[in-house]
Formats: C-alpha cells, structure tokens, sequence
C-alpha cells in the first residue's frame, strides 16, 4: 500500500500506465475521507498551452525509480473527469470520476465528500 506521505514526494514525476506509455505528471494526491488512504491522485495531461488534470485511482499503483505506474491504460485515463489546472473538484462531480472507474462511491453519513486534497 502507498501511503500519502510517501506519494507526496512523487510529484512532479511520470506517471505510466501499465504498458509504460507516460499519461503525464502527478499533480496532487486525494485521500479517502473515511481512511485518509490515498484514494486518487491528478495527473496533468496536455499540451503546454491546454493543460488539464485528469484523475486516477491509485489501487495497484506502485513507485518505480522515477516514475509512478497505476493499474489503468493512458486512454482510459485520459478520458476520465477533469479540472483545470488551478480548478476544484466540485463536490456534485466526484461521483462521476468513480464511475468513469467502475468503482463504488460512498459519500460520507452526513452527505461529506469522499475525496480530500492533501
């Protein structure tokens, strides 16, 4: 498992799908709001004037030398939800980041996000 304080120091670093084609440059980290695991992290994707951040979960991720491989191929990623570079995930689109992923999204008892930015 990765932990959030390690990832952190992964920014800026490649970010590689399974095949190591590069998506782009890890950008931020999201944790799980009931675990403070790290759940998803923002991949920034595109050309140098038309930057965007993409997310992706980082289940199966794992650390190489310089780089950062998740478990999802470069298309699948990026065509996932995305902010703008200086944008906010907002709260009525989390939902749809998960099930671009086939995963479960489970808002919190009181309608709280499941994502955080650290």
């Amino acid at each position: 498992m990765i932990r959030s304080a390690d990832i952190r120091e992964w920014r800026n670093h490649d970010v590689v799908d399974p095949r190591g084609h590069k998506i782009g440059v890890l950008e931020a980290v999201y944790v799980d709001t009931r675990t403070d695991e790290p759940a998803m992290a923002t991949v920034r994707t595109g050309l140098p004037t038309r930057q965007r951040l993409v997310f992706v979960p980082l289940d199966e991720a794992t650390v190489g030398p310089d780089y950062l491989k998740v478990a999802y191929d470069k298309g699948h990623v990026r065509d996932a939800p995305s902010i703008e570079t200086d944008g906010v995930l907002a709260a009525e689109s989390e939902e749809a980041v998960f099930r671009h992923y086939d995963l479960p999204y489970r808002q919190g008892a009181h309608g709280e996000r499941q994502l955080a930015r650290r």
